[in-house]
């Protein structure tokens, strides 16, 4: 059994950091490394989302996928932006840098570990069911994802821009899903099958607005 504990809606809540990233990118590899090192840090869930969109351009991303490239587009509608590029982090669901800029990227999530959020979360996972608890500040709309991802995936590449690099990823999202769309006018109660792997839980203001709550359970 892994219990994560209730941050309540104050501060010290893990801060989500989603890289979306591509191996036909050449300007990825240092982000790639900065989310390693992310990763391992307490305070904040990492997450490597590859996406699909350079696989023209001579190697295919052996992690890419269309709904991973969906999600950026989703950001970027949400927050008024037309196009989409590699490496970006999205800090919180809110805020978009570049990621292979860490002083910006380190300011952002100061911000953020300081912000106070709209949930407060208790998650629990025995086996493969995760059970949640949460309540909120106030009433939005709000969804409830659980995202699969692999601790860690080394990749040699052959062709494109990173022909001949090897390179080791950490939380490569492997899958997400909507499991419950919440009004928070009522405390939450869920009980889900979440599989054997690891699984970050969100909630996220629908139409990919900001991440009130998140919790890793391997």
């Amino acid at each position: 059994m892994l219990i994560v504990p209730n941050f309540g809606y104050g501060q010290n809540a893990p801060v989500v950091v989603e890289l979306f990233s591509s191996q036909g990118c050449s300007s990825c590899p240092p982000a790639d490394e900065y989310l390693v090192e992310l990763a391992q840090k307490r305070d904040i869930i990492a997450l490597g989302w590859h996406v699909d969109y350079w696989d023209y351009i001579g190697w295919k991303d052996e992690f890419g996928r269309p709904e991973n490239a969906a999600r950026q587009r989703s950001y970027a509608a949400a927050g008024g932006r037309r196009s989409v590029y590699t490496p970006q982090m999205v800090i919180a669901g809110e805020d978009s840098v570049v990621g292979t800029h860490p002083m910006d990227v380190a300011d952002l999530i100061a911000k953020h570990s300081r912000s106070q959020k709209d949930v407060a979360m208790k998650a629990v996972r025995t086996g493969e069911k995760i059970t949640i608890a949460a309540t909120a500040r106030r009433p939005a709309k709000y969804e409830v994802k659980f995202v699969s991802y692999a601790n860690k995936r080394t990749s040699a590449i052959k062709r494109g821009e990173n022909a001949g690099r090897t390179i080791t990823y950490v939380n490569v999202v492997l899958d997400y899903k909507t499991v419950k769309k919440w009004d928070g006018r009522a405390p939450l109660s869920l009980a889900a099958n979440a599989g054997k792997g690891p699984i970050v839980v969100l909630i996220q203001r629908a139409g990919h607005g900001p991440i009130e709550a998140a919790a890793a359970l391997n």
